[in-house]
């Protein structure tokens, strides 16, 4: 977890040697408790206390340390991780032309957040597919832009409950078996998000590309239309048997 935070492997056995031990330690102690090598053990312990983690004091000669106690560290990393996002919103980025290149992205978290970010950019309209329980993650913030005149329609797969009135709600017929997670999210008709999962993992494409975000809308708008259809017609169209079996092959 320390790593998580920038501190290398070393600086982690070390405090995590010294916090888990109700007294101070020498270099020799250190090394016995923290499996670092002696060569390295004053070096990382020298590092820890420019960063704050270690207290030291000389007895008798002898060169004592000491753990920050664990509260005011997690203190710590806290006001440092806030300094840092304080940091990083003061880097300006320059506006550039249509971007029409493919970029991917990997880890469900990161998606999740690029979504958000792009919706919360919005100024005239967000088309937005996925299922409900993925959906919630952006509701408020879909629903503050609805409620700011942008055009905001939503496809979900599960039943969501909002003040948004252009929602399509696909429930899933039982031996629908093709459908996959996914989210498609196009903002202002000018870019798109197309996630789903590949081998039990999130990825994604993001892209300004003219085509590929006419290509997605439409797509979108199969979606949506093929999920009013189905449900207005559902007796006629499940009597089929022929289009019965083409929508339980559809994936949406």
């Amino acid at each position: 977890m320390l790593q998580q935070f920038g501190f290398t492997q070393y600086e982690s056995q070390v405090y995590t040697s010294l916090i888990t031990v109700n007294q101070p330690l020498d270099a020799t102690a250190i090394v016995k408790r923290s499996g670092v090598p002696r060569s390295k053990v004053y070096e990382v312990l020298s590092r820890l206390s420019e960063k704050g983690m270690v207290l030291e004091a000389t007895v008798e000669k002898k060169r004592l340390y000491n753990a920050l106690p664990l509260e005011s560290m997690i203190e710590k990393l806290k006001a440092d991780f806030e300094s840092n996002i304080e940091e990083l919103r003061k880097i300006e980025v320059e506006e550039v032309t249509t971007d029409d290149r493919v970029w991917m992205l990997k880890e469900n978290q990161s998606i999740q957040s690029l979504i958000l970010e792009l919706s919360e950019k919005a100024e005239e309209s967000i088309y937005i597919s996925g299922w409900a329980d993925d959906l919630v993650h952006y509701l408020s913030t879909l629903e503050e832009k609805y409620e700011a005149g942008v055009e905001v329609t939503i496809h979900a797969i599960g039943e969501i409950h909002t003040s948004i009135q252009a929602v399509s709600t696909l429930i899933p017929d039982q031996q629908h078996n093709t459908l996959e997670r996914s989210r498609i999210l196009i903002v202002d008709q000018k870019e798109m998000v197309f996630a789903g999962i590949e081998e039990a993992s999130w990825q994604a494409i993001r892209t300004q590309s003219p085509p590929l975000v006419k290509f997605f809308t439409e797509f979108f708008y199969h979606d949506v239309a093929l999920t009013k259809i189905t449900q207005r017609y559902k007796e006629t169209v499940m009597a089929d048997q022929d289009i019965r079996e083409i929508l339980l092959k559809l994936r949406y």
